[in-house]
């Protein structure tokens, strides 16, 4: 039995940089101030592990449950309006290819997304990548990357994997499947790994990396 996993936006839809203007915009919107687009200086790169530490570093923690209702809200917002205004791509092949996974008897399929639900799933579906029957752990569930895989990995309920494979596009994906000892696939190029593909129209080579 396999588990696989995917990070979602640079993984399974071309969503990365918008998502990132628009979480910046958020926090402007809310707090007044600018981050850079730089999440590799922050020591939890999902949506309230990055929003946490902002708030951590402008001493406003008392207020963190308001703050964060807000940004979250503000956030949401100009994604749907982003999503409302542009198509959204899918990363190449990636409905085909989890399409195949899940037609499998011997996997078990879950995102695991540093984004917030609400976000990750209109996302996914304006790329057209609608599974309801993929469970998904996210920023909404915690602040920690580590902890979401380890929620997705229970919420695929099989219990007991011969392999467990994340695919993700980000350094702190990397870094997260090592600390778990997770078998770890970079998509695209933004990073390098020993094992990468461009897209999942590399169908066989994806398959080979899972183990099937």
């Amino acid at each position: 039995m396999h588990l696989v996993l995917f990070d979602i936006d640079g993984t399974l839809v071309e969503s990365y940089d918008f998502d990132t203007e628009c979480f910046q915009a958020a926090i402007e919107d809310v707090l007044g101030v600018t981050i850079g687009p730089d999440w590799s200086c922050y020591n939890h790169v999902t949506d309230s592990g990055i929003l946490a530490e902002v708030i951590d570093g402008l001493g406003l923690q008392s207020d963190s449950e308001r703050i964060t209702a807000e940004v979250k809200e503000q956030f949401v917002s100009r994604v749907a309006d982003y999503i409302s205004c542009h198509a959204v791509s899918p990363i190449p092949g990636a409905y085909e290819f989890l399409s195949q996974l899940v037609a499998r008897k011997n996997v078990a399929v879950a995102f695991a997304t540093g984004g917030w639900s609400e976000s990750a799933k209109m996302k996914l579906g304006a790329a057209g990548i609608t599974f309801s029957s993929i469970p998904m752990a996210s920023s909404s569930d915690h602040y920690s990357r580590t902890e979401i895989m380890r929620l997705a990995e229970r919420r695929a309920g099989r219990g007991h994997y011969d392999s467990m494979t994340y695919f993700g596009d980000g350094p702190w994906d990397q870094n997260a499947s090592k600390a778990l000892g997770y078998n770890f696939v970079s998509v695209g190029d933004r990073i390098t790994s020993p094992k990468s593909v461009r897209d999942y129209t590399e169908v066989d080579v994806a398959l080979g990396y899972i183990g099937l």
